[in-house]
């Protein structure tokens, strides 16, 4: 039959491909598989040191609320007001000591339902915009806070400054780092080792702050003579700064 060259020229062709591969593994350079041994008489551990720092920063958020029929008026009246507590507040303004700064400035519709139909319809408009006394000088603060008869505090925040935060962070750092060592001194004698070498360490730091403060704010605008006379009851409290040192050691024979 004419089909069975060809049937043939297949067969040889495949066998000559087989055979090619198979001469192509016999002759190919053997994988070298290489297994690393697990790391022998290394032991994990950590330390912690912490303390209390007294906070050293106040920031006071203050807000005028006004809400009208027009968003144009509304938008007026609380420039208005932010404006004038702005020119006051500007004249004890010291760097780093009293800053000030404007918040969020917001403007929002007010619906209602609609009269004999369903779905509501915008019959207002409300807004609201902040102003941000924040620095060291707790006193000053407190009493500009006071004297802005036309915003109302809004809430209040201690924390600590840069310096006081690097300065404790430092000290907790090298309590915490000596703790580390001591206590891989330990690990490597009780387990009957000689010393002992860093493989790896990771330094991490963390600030939490104290109990919440809760002082008894004005909420409601008072005439400026009184307000002169005034200044928000604030207390700072602590913030707990804390450094954790983790990592392994390798531990050596005596």
């Amino acid at each position: 039959m004419r089909c069975t060259p060809m049937v043939s020229t297949v067969l040889s062709l495949t066998g000559a491909v087989l055979a090619a591969g198979l001469a192509g593994t016999a002759t190919a350079a053997p994988t070298l598989t290489v297994l690393q041994q697990a790391p022998q008489n290394v032991v994990s551990l950590s330390a912690e040191a912490s303390r209390e720092v007294q906070q050293d920063l106040l920031s006071i958020t203050l807000s005028a609320t006004k809400e009208g029929t027009e968003a144009a008026a509304v938008q007026t009246q609380l420039r208005q007001a932010l404006d004038a507590a702005l020119a006051e507040a500007r004249k004890a303004a010291r760097p780093g000591l009293l800053e000030v700064r404007t918040g969020a400035f917001t403007l929002m519709p007010r619906y209602a339902p609609k009269p004999g139909a369903s779905g509501n319809s915008i019959n207002g408009w409300q807004g609201r915009a902040e102003l941000v006394i924040e620095g060291s000088d707790i006193a000053a603060i407190s009493q500009l806070a006071g004297r802005l008869s036309t915003l109302a505090v809004a809430r209040a925040a201690f924390g600590l400054s840069k310096d006081a935060r690097e300065k404790a962070e430092a000290e907790v750092a090298a309590q915490a780092i000596t703790r580390f060592k001591a206590r891989a001194e330990s690990y490597a004698q009780q387990f009957g080792f000689g010393s002992y070498s860093l493989r790896e360490v990771v330094v991490g730091g963390s600030e939490v702050g104290g109990s919440p403060v809760q002082p008894a704010f004005r909420t409601r605008a008072m005439s400026a003579s009184v307000a002169s006379e005034e200044s928000q009851p604030v207390e700072a409290g602590k913030a707990t700064v804390s450094v954790t040192v983790s990592g392994s050691v390798q531990l050596s024979p005596r």
